[in-house]
């Protein structure tokens, strides 16, 4: 019996994405609203497809790639984001993922994500690089030599979370995060940690 899991944050994305399932034969759809659920549920329920959503409370989609791919767990992996593939694809792909889909495309492209990872396919947009201008490839640059840690940091710090709230949210020290801040200011090279969001506005990281 082809089983799936759907982790993502908003019930109305579950719902739809249920839809699809369904419609591609999954019988038994578990669902999750945030990362911290996913390894437990893997352990119970060993589902074959696992639909994620990669900003989420608690535990973001690339964290739990990371500790999926450091499990015995097997469990093909659907990465289904409203962030741009520009940046997340190739991270979503290193980590384990077998197919990015972008949430602005129609829900046939999520169709045909499934149809190809359950056939032991990957499914991956080709990225347009080529029409970035020059701003926009040495950013791009500067974010593809980021960590996952630290992009999800970014992201955080972009949002207007504090220093302390990212600290709880990702169990680490608030010293740790403070240092993290430091070096994302020099790594993307802005003026200081306020700009921070500007530079993930404009690179559409959030």
């Amino acid at each position: 019996m082809k089983s799936a899991l759907i982790v993502d944050d908003h019930p109305v994305v579950r719902a739809a994405v249920k839809i699809v399932l369904e419609l591609e034969g999954f019988k038994q759809i578990h669902e999750a609203a945030n990362g911290n659920e996913v390894m437990s549920l893997l352990r119970d329920h060993s589902p074959q497809l696992l639909v994620l959503d990669l900003v989420m409370p608690s535990l973001d989609g690339l964290d739990v790639l990371e500790r999926i791919k450091a499990s015995d767990h097997s469990c093909r992996v659907v990465a289904f984001s409203s962030l741009d593939p520009l940046h997340f694809q190739e991270r979503c792909m290193r980590a384990g993922a077998l197919a990015y889909v972008s949430k602005t495309n129609s829900l046939g492209q999520l169709h045909k994500a499934v149809q190809a990872v359950m056939a032991g396919y990957t499914y991956f947009a080709r990225l347009p690089t080529a029409s970035l201008d020059n701003l926009q490839v040495s950013e791009a640059q500067m974010i593809d030599s980021l960590s996952n840690r630290e992009l999800t940091i970014l992201q955080h710090l972009a949002r207007g979370m504090s220093n302390k709230a990212i600290a709880e949210a990702m169990h680490l020290s608030h010293k740790t995060v403070s240092t993290y801040k430091t070096r994302l200011v020099e790594k993307l090279r802005v003026a200081s940690a306020v700009h921070l969001r500007d530079f993930s506005k404009r690179n559409h990281l959030i």
